[in-house]
């Protein structure tokens, strides 16, 4: 029962549900039934959208022939539990809910970039250490000025080791005043060539990413009923946060 796999697809953690219905000893078909009569009922009400919660997906069998499969979030999963009952509902439940808090958990690293941006006395204490005279005049003369906290940012991310996720940059820049949420964002990196747009490589770094130190790759290892697979997301670089954070900043002006 404990064979379900989360991974990330296009910035959302998501199962699949050939697994779902493994678990839950259902025919896949079948499962599928039931979510096309979750999401009819859902895209019926305009505050809400279907692909909140169900991403239609296909896959190949073992001739190459594709067929039709789902993938849950967290909230599709809530829905299918929701219609189950004893035994089977319980150990599903808790299964998915472990997992998806285990891949947050995996995803999510400590990060000094909000106390930077946030708190001048930390950036004093980062740059005396750095020796750069600049960086200590600009946060020890001008930190509570109404127009530096960018320029606070940009020095403190310059010459931090940290890398954030996607979805991470997408709040830092809405926190600057730029309209965009992570999937407009992950859609952005795509058109660009920042990021790979299929295949694969899909949402991780192009050479040209790589190239200008936008991103680094971060692999992590998921357990799952075929083995142990290693999967990949990006993360945004000291150096690339500063290059979208300009590059947007300059659009808006």
């Amino acid at each position: 029962m404990d064979q379900l796999e989360i991974f990330n697809q296009d910035g959302k953690l998501v199962a699949d549900s050939r697994q779902i219905a493994d678990m839950t000893e259902k025919r896949h078909a079948d499962l599928i039934r039931d979510i096309e009569v979750y999401k009819s009922i859902i895209d019926q009400n305009a505050n809400l959208r279907s692909d909140s919660f169900f991403v239609e997906s296909t896959y190949q069998s073992g001739t190459g022939k594709s067929y039709k499969m789902y993938l849950l979030t967290k909230i599709g999963c809530d829905m299918v539990a929701n219609k189950m009952t004893g035994t089977k509902g319980v150990l599903f439940t808790a299964t998915y809910v472990s997992k998806f808090e285990e891949m947050e958990r995996k995803l999510s690293e400590p990060s000094d970039i909000e106390r930077f941006l946030y708190n001048p006395d930390t950036i004093i204490k980062i740059a005396q250490n750095w020796k750069e005279e600049k960086v200590l005049r600009i946060a020890a003369e001008e930190k509570i000025e109404a127009d530096k906290p960018k320029t606070i940012f940009a020095d403190a991310v310059s010459a931090s080791n940290d890398s954030i996720l996607v979805g991470q940059l997408a709040t830092y820049l809405k926190q600057n005043g730029v309209d965009i949420g992570q999937t407009r964002l992950f859609q952005y990196l795509r058109e660009e060539g920042y990021l790979c747009k299929s295949g694969e490589r899909r949402n991780l770094p192009t050479q040209k990413g790589m190239e200008l130190k936008l991103f680094e790759v971060k692999e992590f290892t998921v357990n799952g009923n075929t083995g142990s697979r290693i999967k990949s997301t990006p993360k945004v670089t000291g150096r690339g946060q500063i290059y979208f954070l300009n590059k947007f900043l300059n659009k808006a002006s």
